[in-house]
């Protein structure tokens, strides 16, 4: 009798230890770079151990080994890069699906529309009945005249080619211009008749009132909202599953939506439908603040990966289109525009923006700025430095978005009014060449002026601002590192960071804009898993292969949520 207790007793312990081994969750990450950004310069670990989505170990492959247990599972990196999940310092997340789904008019190196003639042709073949179903419109994004080899923008004309039965519009690559076909006009409503709202324009035909089918920053934004809506429940998943597989792809485990108007509704309803598989914040355009923000979304807390953080203001246009609000006038001013132009603001009148501005002071709202011209940079300096003096600045992150042609006496104030300032180095690569033809050399070189805010103690972070241009991260941190032109030329060789700099600036610098830095943004005991695999180290390639450089898999919260 007291062998078989003996035996039974041994039979339960050993089901008990492999009921423990079955049941421990723990997985370690071992044999490649491990980058935490932690710290002023590179810092690896050997591996990591991740459990119930949350970082618990750092150190030693033999004391993670220890650390994790018996039943742990494996992860052989085989030489490979890990490092923290990617968080874009500003993009538009809501727009991933149009970019996603939409005909792809962006120029080379991304696709191939180079000229009128091919954009034409890449829209009759996106004109299906399958396509136009989603929304009702043959819609496009990317194009850019600066590239196109005409070197102006489509009109009505040029789209009428594609379709005059269906409604046709095109987004340009800022985000800040459509154009659409003589249907499209007559849908919208848009005749000889109507006039320019304040903060955008008609474009028209010469010697004529009639529109030409081209429209500018709010004559066309709120429109582009209306037009690439997807109209029923189907193509609404289907947008947005597009979008978000679209970021994954590129290592997004957090995205933000930079400006959310009528595509709130859109976020609600995924984070209701428990769709989101990575964390989303949402920044609601000042407009509908009032509509938007006294949501349960509104919090600190996500809740199904979906939250706001606060408001947005946009004071200008796009400086690649010619509308952002300068000082000084552009040196090629566009079609029918006097000598002097230079741009013109959103938000003309100071006392309004200055009640915008302080709307958000008293509810504590963190506001984003849009400001490309150095007027609008002046503007937001004259309006919110005394808001800032009367209610309190302390533990405030305010943004500066883009600052393309801050100057550097406006850097400095921004330090004073202790302003986050997210950069965009991408111009360089993509619109350098045209920059330096609308505002002449010298200024071309500080255009996003990345370190010399870093030197001034200005934290920064650097985006892509997609879909103005794919949300591809690694071109964000080559641009940034590189600063070359399309044609090669150096950009601004002051303002290269490090490539150790540029993740940064897509990890925890960005996890602080977004107040994370307590839960992302490096590779840290306590922090949740947010991690992507990549090919190769940025910084251990040549600085030309960093851009080539593939994401393997993104990790959000220990679950691999893409793999290549």
């Amino acid at each position: 009798m007291k062998k078989i207790l003996l035996l039974l007793l041994g039979i339960s312990i050993i089901y008990s230890c492999n009921k423990t081994e079955k049941s421990n969750q723990a997985t370690v990450y071992y044999n490649g770079d491990i980058l935490t950004m932690v710290g002023e310069s590179p810092n690896y670990i050997e591996a990591l151990v991740e459990k119930e989505g949350k970082i618990v170990f750092t150190g030693t492959s033999y004391e993670a080994m220890q650390f994790a247990g018996k039943g742990h599972n494996m992860i052989d990196l085989e030489g490979k890069t890990l490092v923290p999940g990617f968080i874009d310092g500003h993009c538009h997340f809501a727009n991933f699906g149009g970019q996603a789904i939409g005909a792809q008019l962006l120029a080379s190196p991304d696709a191939n529309v180079d000229d009128i003639e091919m954009l034409i042709s890449v829209l009759k073949q996106w004109n299906t009945p399958e396509n136009r179903v989603l929304t009702g419109w043959v819609f496009g994004t990317g194009f850019d005249d600066s590239v196109l080899k005409e070197k102006r923008f489509p009109t009505k004309h040029d789209l009428d080619k594609v379709s005059t039965e269906f409604p046709i519009m095109i987004v340009h690559i800022s985000g800040h211009f459509a154009v659409v076909n003589s249907k499209g006009l007559e849908q919208l409503g848009i005749n000889a008749n109507s006039k320019d709202p304040e903060g955008g324009l008609i474009r028209r035909e010469k010697n004529s009132n009639e529109p030409n089918g081209v429209l500018e920053e709010l004559a066309a934004i709120p429109f582009m909202l209306q037009a690439i809506a997807p109209k029923s429940e189907e193509a609404l998943i289907k947008f947005f599953e597009a979008g978000q597989d679209m970021a994954l792809s590129y290592g997004y485990t957090t995205a933000q939506e930079g400006r959310a108007m009528q595509n709130q509704e859109m976020l609600v309803a995924m984070a209701e439908m428990d769709k989101y598989k990575i964390d989303v914040i949402s920044y609601i355009d000042y407009m509908f603040v009032d509509k938007y923000m006294t949501s349960k979304w509104n919090s600190k807390s996500y809740n199904n990966k979906f939250r706001i953080g606060g408001m947005k203001v946009t004071l200008d246009g796009s400086p690649q289109g010619r509308t952002a609000w300068r000082t000084e006038p552009y040196l090629i001013t566009p079609d029918g525009m006097p000598h002097d132009y230079s741009g013109y603001p959103a938000i003309p009148n100071d006392s309004v923006l200055s009640s915008i501005f302080e709307k958000g002071f008293k509810n504590n709202w963190q506001i984003l700025t849009h400001t490309n011209g150095d007027a609008a940079v002046d503007q937001l300096i004259r309006t919110m430095k005394p808001l800032k003096d009367k209610y309190g600045n302390e533990g405030r992150r305010d943004v500066i978005i883009h600052g393309q042609y801050i100057r550097d006496d406006q850097l400095n104030q921004a330090k004073d009014m202790n302003m986050i300032a997210s950069l965009f180095p991408l111009h360089t690569f993509y619109w350098g060449d045209w920059h330096k033809e609308l505002i002449g050399d010298s200024l071309v070189q500080k255009i996003s002026p990345v370190k010399t805010a870093l030197n001034k103690g200005i934290d920064i972070t650097i985006h892509t601002d997609a879909p103005v241009a794919l949300p591809n991260l690694m071109r964000v941190v080559w641009t940034a590192v590189a600063r070359t032109s399309r044609s090669g030329k150096i950009i601004g060789p002051d303002e290269r960071l490090t490539p150790y700099q540029a993740l940064k600036a897509i990890t925890i610098w960005s996890a602080y804009q977004h107040y994370e830095e307590d839960k992302k943004g490096s590779l840290e005991n306590g922090k949740l898993a947010d991690l992507v695999v990549l090919d190769k180290n940025p910084l251990k390639v040549n600085v030309e292969d960093i851009k080539d450089i593939q994401v393997l898999k993104t990790i959000k919260e220990g679950k691999i949520v893409f793999e290549k």
